[in-house]
């Protein structure tokens, strides 16, 4: 536990997951070296308890009652020969998602549908169905067996579809979806009337013509609210990745390239990322709040202005005492007395 706490505050502290800075950045007597090899030895021998860490994550911020949107994505790149690719699963929340469930892809390229149902299961499995409000995920996440699972499974879902996909119009004819939506100019959005037929699935159709001059358009299963407004939520997950990534930890500075060496990694700065969001949420409940510019966007994230107040911390630069123990608070759970991590086995 020391050690992963290390990390935690080292990764806040210097903006980076390159493990060579991590073992300089840990305080205390031992040297860079002998810091470098525990790090080596945790990625390859510490076993994690993911379903756990996925538990303590969702009790840090969401209570009991909460419904939740999901959205799922992936992120990927390349290092050397090595292709670093990770299908995440995530909690909208505030403009950010939060990582719950993330599995590494042995391959370039797009998850296919059983990638997906395995992630989605695991979920399930902790929580089930009933407090999803939907499912949010782009073109990439379609197909009549997708289809066919979540409805299976009764999981709500709001997920783009691509234009040449074939459904029926009103009198039950056969066309390609784009047609139903060539009328709108941009900037408009229209839900057709009634469910179409989709992969031999009854959904409803939305769309919205985008400035550039593309068809947005949504299969859903449900029309409780607007389809297009809802679905803008799906960006939360592309803020996250930027956040693990150039605006926050640097991810990309991994030379992990093992998939379970990498899956730790991700386990870590999920951890991380929760401690700068939960920072950022209370910094500006106690009045540093964030200011709005001119186009009328907050000047940074929660995230950013809680990583921003956990740097200073580490790095010797904010020393009120009050803000660095309420900080150290942040990581304990409403419901959970020690502020413990149950997740690691040794």
């Amino acid at each position: 536990m020391l050690l992963l706490t290390q990390m935690i505050t080292a990764f806040c502290a210097i903006r980076t997951v390159n493990l060579k800075q991590v073992a300089n950045a840990i305080t205390g007597k031992a040297k860079a070296d002998s810091n470098y090899r525990k790090l080596q030895r945790f990625f390859a021998l510490t076993e994690l308890c993911y379903n756990e860490l996925a538990r303590y994550i969702v009790r840090l911020f969401f209570n009991e009652t909460t419904d939740w949107y999901l959205t799922m994505d992936r992120t990927n790149w390349q290092y050397g020969r090595a292709n670093i690719n990770i299908l995440v699963l995530g909690i909208c929340y505030k403009g950010r998602a939060i990582p719950i469930l993330w599995t590494l892809l042995n391959k370039k390229g797009n998850s296919n549908t059983q990638e997906r149902i395995e992630l989605l299961s695991r979920f399930l499995n902790l929580y089930g169905h009933k407090r999803i409000k939907a499912l949010l995920a782009d073109r990439e996440f379609i197909g009549q067996d997708g289809f066919t699972w979540l409805n299976k499974q009764q999981i709500p879902f709001n997920i783009r579809l691509k234009k040449n996909e074939c459904t029926t119009n009103s009198r039950g004819l056969s066309v390609y979806i784009d047609g139903l939506f060539y009328h709108l100019r941009a900037n408009e959005r229209a839900t057709l009337q009634g469910q179409r037929l989709l992969w031999g699935e009854q959904v409803y159709l939305s769309g919205l013509r985008l400035t550039d001059g593309e068809l947005l358009l949504l299969a859903t299963s449900h029309i409780e609210e607007e389809p297009i407004d809802i679905y803008s939520k799906r960006w939360e997950i592309e803020t996250l990745f930027e956040c693990l990534k150039g605006r926050g930890f640097n991810f990309e500075d991994t030379r992990l390239t093992e998939l379970e060496r990498v899956n730790k990694m991700v386990a870590v700065l999920a951890l991380s990322y929760c401690w700068a969001h939960k920072a950022g949420e209370w910094r500006s409940e106690q009045g540093d709040g964030l200011k709005y510019k001119k186009h009328g966007r907050l000047e940074k994230s929660l995230f950013r202005h809680g990583l921003d107040l956990l740097q200073q911390i580490m790095l010797g630069t904010f020393t009120e005492r009050h803000t660095i123990r309420r900080c150290i608070n942040l990581l304990k759970p409403r419901d959970v007395s020690p502020p413990d991590i149950p997740l690691v086995v040794f």
